[in-house]
């Protein structure tokens, strides 16, 4: 399956926003993002499920593209189109759920990049690029170096993700990204609209440059 255009995931914090959500979440999409995961997962089920429920009814008028972390159940009872996985997670299990979906997962080295591609995944992040504010405690950070070599030999799309902004945005997509994934930027924005159209707009015109 075809990833979003752009190819930007925007992942959710809650701890780190600074708007609701759903405020936070139609910026964005003003802003020209497409792809939303819903990561509140110490949520207790009902809370998140009514949580990505109004994502979901949000992103139809954006066209948009709602993902949720995990919770496989609640993209089934939602009518979510797209579920991140851990790695190691069976694809193929989730797809039987949902049916036709877009389905990420998550990896941490070219090894993790392989697993994804071997189970039938649509993309797969790879993390962290960078030292990141959202999760300082992550690491170390690969570096564009291993992330060239990795997204090279990966088998499916590498969503670059970890300490990404505008600026790093670029050599991300130089080095091979098919795309990048972004938390803290976009949740600690004052303005996450303005934000967010400058960093579709370096995206779009990496990719073009590329």
């Amino acid at each position: 399956m075809r990833l979003p255009d752009p190819p930007l995931l925007v992942i959710t914090d809650r701890q780190q926003a600074r708007r609701p959500l759903l405020e936070i979440a139609e910026a964005l999409f003003i802003g020209g993002v497409r792809w939303l995961s819903l990561r509140e997962k110490d949520l207790p089920e009902r809370e998140r499920r009514d949580l990505l429920r109004g994502l979901v009814l949000l992103g139809e008028r954006y066209r948009a593209t709602i993902s949720v972390h995990e919770d496989v159940e609640s993209a089934a009872a939602v009518g979510a189109r797209a579920v991140h996985l851990p790695d190691g997670a069976s694809v193929s299990t989730a797809r039987t759920r949902l049916g036709d979906v877009l389905v990420g997962l998550s990896a941490h080295d070219a090894a993790g990049l392989a697993r994804a591609a071997a189970a039938g995944a649509d993309y797969a992040t790879l993390s962290p690029v960078f030292v990141s504010a959202s999760k300082p405690g992550y690491g170390p950070a690969l570096g564009l170096a291993v992330l060239d070599s990795a997204a090279r030999a990966a088998r499916l799309p590498v969503l670059a993700l970890g300490g990404i902004d505008e600026r790093t945005l670029v050599g991300v997509v130089a080095a091979g990204a098919a795309g990048a994934a972004v938390m803290g930027e976009l949740m600690r924005a004052d303005n996450p609209e303005v934000t967010a159209k400058r960093l579709v707009a370096a995206l779009r015109a990496s990719l073009a440059a590329r």
